[in-house]
């Protein structure tokens, strides 16, 4: 079955639903979007790039399921990077295979593996984590690299925060032997417990974001806020120009 997609904002967003998708493939490229990473990409000519040429570009975030609505008429739903996540080890559990965390503190990864032996027994768990700076030599690219290939992964899970780990999938994701290959930043915090998801009452409400900035106000509030105001202001720009 084909990956539907929708034109929001210039975006090709996935418009379909996760159980309609053939994850059989060898490779797959999954990525999210939301207003702040849409704002950030308007900025970032790489960043942008890796998000238009991902296979499934989730819309992670109210905004972009709202300018869906009001640009195209069409009601779409939000895919957070949790909800890809837990399909996919569900997916993996089910039929079994192997998934790999590339990214985050060895902490955090560790907490990983000991929640998903309980979870998930049927899926074996490779991780690494990476050195912790603003860009990568090649030699570290090489090492997490040949980490990936060597556990040779069903699902790889990248966990490096935004743009940063779009943009080294977008460029390394050939040397990648397989796998679906996910981008999902927030969610290894969120999954070992070491930052705390707002429930599923704020999600359903459309305002998990509150949730979020809530919990964290000093580090959400820009975020949130003030790319609210700015993507709000391309919204109309792009309406505008239609």
């Amino acid at each position: 079955m084909g990956i539907k997609k929708l034109n929001v904002l210039g975006y090709p967003v996935f418009r379909g639903n996760l159980a309609g998708v053939d994850w059989s493939t060898n490779k797959l490229v999954v990525s999210t979007i939301n207003q702040y990473s849409y704002c950030i990409a308007h900025e970032d000519e790489a960043f942008q790039k890796s998000l238009k040429e991902a296979d499934i570009l989730l819309p992670d975030g109210i905004g972009i399921v709202w300018a869906a609505k009001w640009l195209n008429g069409e009601r779409i739903n939000k895919i957070a990077g949790a909800d890809i996540h837990e399909f996919l080890l569900q997916y993996l559990q089910n039929y079994g295979g192997r998934c790999f965390y590339l990214g985050s503190s060895i902490e955090v990864l560790e907490k990983i593996q000991k929640r998903l032996a309980k979870e998930y027994p049927n899926v074996e768990v490779g991780v690494y984590s990476p050195p912790y700076k603003p860009e990568f030599t090649q030699e570290d690219t090489n090492e997490m690299i040949n980490a990936v290939n060597a556990f040779s992964p069903k699902v790889v899970f990248v966990g490096m925060t935004a743009p940063k780990q779009e943009k080294w999938v977008h460029q390394n994701e050939q040397f990648l032997n397989k796998g679906i290959i996910c981008s999902i930043g927030a969610v290894f915090d969120f999954y070992a417990g070491t930052v705390k998801r707002p429930n599923k009452v704020w999600q359903n409400l459309g305002l998990e974001w509150l949730g979020r900035f809530v919990k964290e106000p000093k580090r959400m509030w820009k975020r949130y806020f003030y790319y609210g105001v700015i993507f709000a202001y391309r919204l109309v720009t792009y309406s505008s120009k239609k």
